[in-house]
């Protein structure tokens, strides 16, 4: 039996997925979860062989929780189930220790039959994910530049990221108007949602 952890905030779909895995002859869920916390907490207590979460739950992301369960538990093999999956997730998601990545909207079977292939030890990815992730740019970006969007995001003014980042005021400026102006956007909220669609902060 592989026995299977399901993280997911919405419970109507967590109570669905549940169901439909608990048809299958080979599949046993031990577990749920609500949140990204409580997923962490599930899998280290139940220890099961596969966990399906969420990409975007409260309190860790599905990201954060695989990579967590990958250092924690690195015989769990997790699939991340996504809504909307932009092919940065899926880049995000397999550097964090994902063995899976499946759209929500994928057919029932599949993902039993993803759960199988985790479990053996191998990979599965979308192929339309996949080949949009194949496409993704570069980030044109310094290390410096997205580090100091990355502080901005937060909200800090550019004293606070200064003192953050260790340099001054004047440099912070100038990093942060040289990623607006290589990301072609009007401001820094733009340059901020720019770069995270890409997956670079």
């Amino acid at each position: 039996m592989i026995r299977l952890l399901l993280a997911d905030d919405e419970e109507l779909i967590r109570v669905a997925l549940a169901a439909l895995l608990g048809l299958e002859p080979d599949v046993e869920v031990v577990a749920e979860a609500a949140d990204g916390p409580s997923a962490v907490a599930a899998a280290l207590a139940h220890r099961p062989d596969v966990a399906v979460v969420d990409l975007e739950m409260p309190g860790l992301t599905g990201i954060q929780v695989a990579a967590e369960l990958s250092r924690a538990l690195p015989g769990c093999a997790v699939v991340l189930l996504t809504g909307h999956g932009r092919p940065a997730h899926l880049r995000q998601a397999l550097t964090a220790g994902a063995r899976g990545f499946l759209p929500k909207g994928a057919p029932g079977g599949a993902l039993a039959d993803v759960i199988r292939r985790v479990r053996a030890g191998g990979r599965y990815v979308d192929p339309a994910l996949a080949a949009d992730a194949l496409t993704l740019p570069d980030c044109p970006l310094t290390p410096r530049e997205l580090e100091t969007l990355r502080l901005a995001e937060l909200g800090a003014p550019v004293a606070v990221i200064a003192r953050r980042a260790h340099l001054s005021s004047g440099t912070v400026r100038n990093y942060l108007a040289a990623a607006v102006q290589k990301l072609g956007a009007s401001d820094r909220a733009e340059a901020i949602r720019r770069a995270r669609e890409n997956g670079w902060l």
